[in-house]
């Protein structure tokens, strides 16, 4: 049986369906396939998640991608010019928000990581436990690959998870990290075979079901009560980085294309 609420349907990315265990299965996806984030799915998510904070219906929640992904990639263009400050201002406000409110989320979170999780894997890391499939790999293909700095919570969870020296050398030459590595790090709890990850986090949400209700939500809140500091010290911070970074791209590339036009002038 699947209980819905009144905001189970109101967000184009993120399908979410609760058993009647109030195990929650929040399923990010564009058009029903893989993930691909974007402005309109930037804005949506902050208060999808600030909405199951607060659903105390939930139980157990459970983050997955569709597709046999999590997030893949970046639709650039959706958001707009970057370079201007009221464009960034809402890109920055939401992008703390949105870690906010995934760490407010007060009851045990499994993230199940099937294929890429190339974009905001600092969305897993937020998670108590994060069950991968064999072939998942995690990647940041949206910061320092791209020419922007790594600002937006990667850095902050990443370090926290797995080590200042093992994120900043992660993210200064991002590369796909497999499931084992990831593993090996002490980021990934459980490797599975492939298309098996959202079973086994439906297992072990089973498993954490058994637990008395305060237990459970205060387990959480102990758990992720540190990293939820540093979200709250370092990300706004960061995002002011990125987002000083993002015009100076914006503004390397448009004289790029400058200094090429006056050449085909000349020409």
């Amino acid at each position: 049986m699947q209980l819905q609420a009144d905001y189970f349907t109101a967000y184009h990315n993120l399908k979410l369906t609760r058993d009647d265990k109030g195990v929650l299965v929040a399923e990010f996806h564009s058009n029903g396939g893989p993930f691909i984030m974007s402005a309109q799915a930037h804005t949506g998510l902050v208060d999808a998640f600030y909405r199951i904070s607060q659903d105390r219906a939930n139980k157990i929640v459970i983050l997955t991608g569709a597709g046999g992904e999590f997030i893949t990639d970046v639709d650039w263009s959706s958001f707009g010019d970057v370079a201007d400050p009221g464009v960034w201002s809402q890109v920055h406000d939401e992008g703390v928000q949105a870690l906010e409110n995934i760490a407010n989320i007060r009851v045990p979170v499994i993230a199940a990581i099937e294929g890429r999780a190339h974009v905001h894997s600092d969305y897993a890391l937020l998670a108590s436990v994060i069950v991968a499939a064999e072939g998942a790999t995690f990647q940041d293909v949206a910061h320092f690959s791209a020419g922007v700095a790594p600002g937006d919570g990667i850095f902050t969870t990443w370090s926290y998870r797995a080590g200042a020296g093992r994120a900043e050398a992660f993210l200064l030459n991002p590369q796909p990290l497999p499931a084992a590595t990831a593993r090996e790090w002490g980021v990934v709890a459980e490797v599975v075979p492939n298309g098996k990850a959202l079973s086994r986090a439906r297992e072990l949400a089973e498993l954490y079901l058994k637990a008395p209700e305060v237990t459970r939500r205060n387990t959480r809140i102990h758990f992720i009560q540190p990293l939820k500091e540093r979200i709250v010290r370092e990300v706004g911070y960061g995002l002011s980085l990125e987002g000083a970074s993002s015009a100076d791209l914006v503004k390397s590339m448009r004289a790029k294309s400058e200094s090429v036009a006056r050449r085909g002038k000349v020409a």
